[in-house]
């Protein structure tokens, strides 16, 4: 597979080399065709392009953290370097010397106005299906926004990522340009919900797996998959991983309110629904459900056998710091703590999303319907790898959950790609959970696992043979264990 990507890689340098020399661009659709009257910016056709524009999503990705909406300069992410998103207000800087065509050009083949490659982290592959009369809509409404001016160094990726000509070689392979064909065989709602979904809500984006190109796997088609440090889980029917064990009105009001009696939106979901989803009609999220549940359900993923002294040092540390929001039962308190069991984001393939939940802690995001966020407090101060890594191990295979263990390696990887501020004095010591520490009430050598039961304050048996009782990992000399333990250690 290495070899391959080489060969690729160098092929498309020379292409893009030859490209580059010769002035060569990709051809125009748009440039051959006529150029397009502008529409009238009535009123009927602004607000249908600042419905368009939310259905897209476009200011959670055009608006850096703390700057001014639609200016561009947020960082996005990918396995190639870093880009910096652009600046779609009608400023000089931004898209105020645009025509219609030029915008239009921009969704349907990545290219801009001055004829130069757009990295496919603007997802054109999927905008390419918007209509042209939907195009004029946002590209109307955008043209109304203030102006900002910003110019950031968008383009920061390393040789030879940072050639746009290459960016031809990735079109030839990947991009099927539109517009949006409705399957005559298929209902309006199911016709609605494809279109929200694949063009102007560019989902797969996000939940469908890449190849090494960074190229969506189409026969894997929501299955879930890493982006931006996060892993977006699967979205098809599965009973487990996916959207099986939710009905048509939570997922609605998942995407309406950002929280249902499986879930809270946080993170990166927590803009779309901020932004997006939430400003949606019930209409367009109902045709939304429709074409989800109409995806193939991804293949059922192996089980397997979690070790058992790891899922008792996980449950220890469960008790001690989780039960009390999520229930010793992992139900939860459906609408405000969301269940661990039988929670699909839990059980995924990759474990990236919930340890970034109990490294970093997460809000819930507030919305009109739901105006008061959750939080649920970090835990990367208190937790080493190994200790982390077993009550991940131990929740997602509790209550019927069933996901591959965590390793406290894993942890460690995800851990270097947060950022902390100070933590409380003492912070680097990481004392045994099974049992309370010096600052607690709890009696010393008392099992913490009986806390909030009829047994609180019975002896802590000693499952070491040397009357040690501890069981928490320190992620270093004890890698090569799952959770950073020894197997034979205690739970």
């Amino acid at each position: 597979m290495r070899r391959w990507l080489a060969r690729t890689l160098g092929m498309a340098l020379l292409l893009g080399a030859g490209l580059a020399a010769l002035g060569v661009r990709q051809p125009s659709h748009a440039q051959a065709q006529p150029p397009a009257a502008a529409a009238p910016a009535t009123s009927d056709l602004l607000a249908r392009g600042r419905y368009l524009t939310a259905a897209g999503d476009c200011q959670a990705c055009h608006t850096r953290p703390g700057g001014q909406a639609f200016a561009g300069g947020r960082t996005v992410a990918t396995p190639f370097g870093k880009l910096l998103s652009a600046n779609i207000t009608p400023d000089r800087t931004g898209i105020g010397g645009w025509t219609a065509d030029q915008f239009y050009r921009a969704l349907h083949q990545g290219v801009d106005d001055d004829g130069q490659h757009l990295y496919p982290a603007f997802p054109y592959n999927y905008y390419t299906l918007l209509t042209r009369a939907d195009s004029d809509a946002i590209f109307a409404y955008l043209k109304t926004l203030p102006a900002v001016a910003n110019s950031p160094r968008r383009n920061q990726l390393p040789f030879p990522f940072n050639i746009r000509p290459l960016v031809a070689v990735w079109n030839w392979l990947f991009l099927k340009t539109g517009p949006f064909r409705p399957d005559p065989s298929r209902s309006a709602g199911w016709n609605r919900g494809a279109y929200l979904v694949e063009a102007l809500g560019h989902c797969q984006a996000c939940h469908t797996p890449k190849n090494l190109l960074g190229a969506p796997k189409r026969a894997e088609a929501f299955r879930g998959g890493p982006f931006s440090g996060w892993f977006a889980p699967d979205l098809t029917p599965n009973a487990r991983t996916g959207l099986g064990g939710w009905s048509r009105a939570e997922l609605v009001a998942f995407l309406k309110t950002g929280r249902n009696a499986h879930a809270a939106a946080s993170g990166e979901m927590g803009d779309v629904v901020i932004y997006s989803t939430s400003q949606l009609t019930d209409g367009d999220l109902d045709a939304i459900a429709t074409y989800l549940g109409a995806q193939r359900t991804s293949p059922a993923a192996r089980a397997e056998t979690p070790d058992r002294a790891v899922m008792r040092q996980g449950q220890a540390i469960f008790v001690d710091s989780c039960s009390a929001c999520h229930r010793m039962d992992g139900g939860g308190v459906p609408g405000w703590f969301p269940p661990l069991k039988a929670d699909a984001n839990l059980q995924q393939g990759q474990s990236t999303t919930t340890l970034r939940f109990i490294l970093a802690g997460v809000r819930s995001t507030p919305t009109s319907a739901r105006p008061t966020p959750l939080s649920m407090p970090a835990y990367a101060w208190k937790l080493s790898d190994g200790q982390v890594a077993a009550v991940a191990t131990f929740v997602r295979n509790s209550w019927g959950n069933a996901a591959p263990s965590v390793s406290a390696h894993e942890v460690s990887k995800v851990r270097e790609g947060l950022t902390f501020g100070p933590g409380p004095a003492g912070s680097l010591a990481h004392p045994a959970l099974d049992r309370p520490g010096p600052g607690t009430w709890s009696a010393a050598d008392t099992d913490s696992r009986d806390n909030g039961t009829r047994n609180a304050g019975r002896t802590a048996p000693r499952s070491d043979g040397q009357g040690t009782g501890r069981s928490g990992g320190n992620g270093g000399a004890d890698k090569g264990h799952p959770a950073g333990v020894n197997a034979g250690g205690p739970g």
